[in-house]
């Protein structure tokens, strides 16, 4: 892979997958690690990359997102990119929900005290609900603006001002929140670019590219009284093929917790290296509201 030489390239790339992922649980700020499963898909994750030089690599300091991104920086060549953590790129906080079991809410008109009262913690389908001790979807929004001024414009306004091109970054996060990120940022575009970037695949990656008003390699553009204009388009959505061979290990072991300092796992079951898919959950799952909430 190359990057574009005239453009800033920036990668979203949601966690691999989590022991709370194979739950049907509200899993926002809850920090469960990644199943062995999970481990694997980010280990492919960063096979797939090796090649593709990152400037920068952002992550969530969630044990799922931070442990993909790892091993995304770890496969990178030198000079290695720089790597750091935010809490701005948490998924979306589900508060006193957090761990409990989700439900499909089939009316948009429940009372929401009344249903957790009995134990319930529906689908919140409004922009502004949210559970107690949460977020609302709202509330992500402003915080996912946070995080692209904080993390993501600074490359942008960087190269401008250097006269740099080629500025690839890697963002690892979380479904909900990368959602939103693309979605603020494609506001500041002089060309609005619709879609819907909810539903990615575990560790699936979705590209977004900054073009700059102006600026050429090598020609520095000022940016301190004014900001330049961007002109911003989404190349790749919900991307995978890395993860499309890789087969969930038998037994259970696939969702089992990810543990670094375990043997292969292969080995340590008496190395047999026959790998069976589970019944119920495929190497990259189906996209269902569940997808949504991690």
């Amino acid at each position: 892979m190359s990057n574009d030489s005239n453009s800033v390239i920036i990668t979203f790339i949601r966690h691999g997958e989590s022991t709370d992922n194979v739950k049907s649980v509200w899993a926002g700020w809850k920090d469960a690690p990644l199943s062995n499963h999970g481990m694997n898909q980010a280990r492919a994750l960063g096979e797939f990359f090796a090649d593709t030089h990152f400037t920068a690599v952002h992550t969530s300091d969630l044990k799922r997102a931070f442990s993909t991104a790892q091993a995304l920086y770890d496969k990178q060549g030198d000079p290695k990119p720089t790597f750091d953590s935010s809490e701005l790129l948490r998924e979306q906080n589900f508060g006193v929900a957090e761990g409990k079991p989700w439900s499909y809410r089939f009316s948009r008109d429940i009372n929401l005290e009344e249903e957790m009262a009995k134990g319930v913690y529906p689908m919140l389908y409004h922009d502004h609900e949210k559970f107690p001790e949460g977020e609302s979807t709202n509330e992500l929004a402003q915080r996912a603006n946070r995080a692209n001024t904080a993390l993501v414009l600074p490359h942008v306004w960087q190269a401008a001002k250097e006269g740099k091109t080629g500025i690839h970054v890697a963002v690892v996060s979380h479904g909900l929140c990368i959602s939103q990120m693309i979605s603020e940022l494609l506001k500041m575009s002089a060309k609005q670019d619709e879609g819907d970037y909810r539903g990615l695949l575990n560790t699936a990656w979705t590209r977004l590219v900054i073009d700059i008003e102006g600026a050429q390699e090598g020609q520095p553009v000022a940016v301190e009284k004014e900001r330049p204009l961007l002109i911003m388009r989404v190349t790749d959505i919900n991307r995978h093929s890395h993860i499309d061979n890789i087969i969930r290990q038998k037994g259970g072991i696939g969702n089992a917790a990810y543990d670094p300092k375990q043997k292969d796992i292969r080995a340590f079951f008496g190395g047999n290296t026959e790998l069976l898919p589970d019944s119920d959950i495929s190497a990259h799952d189906k996209v269902t509201e569940e997808d949504m909430i991690e």
